[in-house]
């Protein structure tokens, strides 16, 4: 056989070929342990990896007890409104409601609707808000999560129990397992989750 130029015989060739082979296979093998070895020291960026170690980071507020008003939305027709047993109790005549008052609040249901009715008067027909006092705890309605608010302690987050007293669209007034000082979570996160402030 000739190769560049010069005769080889078969037999040579073969011992040749078989021999450069196993020195690549033996080189391919070194080199993929070196890379294994090299990528195993490099640091890769995983946010799930760093926010277990270090903590989730989170927005919080501080709680701070106080007296003030929840706006709930009622539908008013003709000066007219049904509401709810739980609404009821939260209205009274002279009331101010949207751009007038409360003339009324029955105290038996509506036998026709199963609701309350409450009359109005100088109100637009549509949805108005009556001005609710409540006293406790303000925070942002979307942060109470089945009857809980977390609440960091010691770098994690802890569920504990409250009692919604009053809620509009935005805001949730709440009592129970909750204290001054406490530092209410606001983001989504787990009980038990490692977490961190904003």
């Amino acid at each position: 056989m000739k190769i560049f130029g010069k005769n080889y015989d078969d037999e040579k060739v073969k011992k040749i070929s078989y021999r450069a082979t196993f020195v690549l296979v033996i080189l391919w093998f070194v080199y993929r342990f070196v890379m294994v070895a090299i990528e195993s020291q490099m640091t890769v960026f995983n946010p799930i990896r760093i926010s277990q170690s270090n903590g989730t980071i989170v927005e919080t507020m501080v709680a701070s007890k106080k007296n003030d008003f929840i706006k709930i939305p009622i539908d008013i027709k003709n000066n007219r409104a049904y509401v709810s047993g739980e609404y009821r109790n939260k209205l009274r005549s002279g009331q101010k409601i949207g751009d007038g008052e409360i003339v009324s609040v029955s105290g038996g249901l509506d036998l026709d609707t199963g609701m309350y009715v409450v009359r109005t008067r100088g109100v637009t027909d549509g949805v108005a808000f009556v001005s609710v006092p409540a006293n406790g705890y303000f925070i942002p309605a979307y942060a109470v999560r089945d009857g809980t608010v977390m609440i960091m302690e010691s770098g994690t987050a802890v569920a504990h129990r409250v009692d919604v007293v009053a809620q509009d669209t935005e805001y949730a007034c709440v009592t129970g397992d909750i204290k001054d000082s406490d530092v209410i979570v606001l983001s989504k996160v787990a009980t038990g989750q490692k977490i961190k402030v904003k």
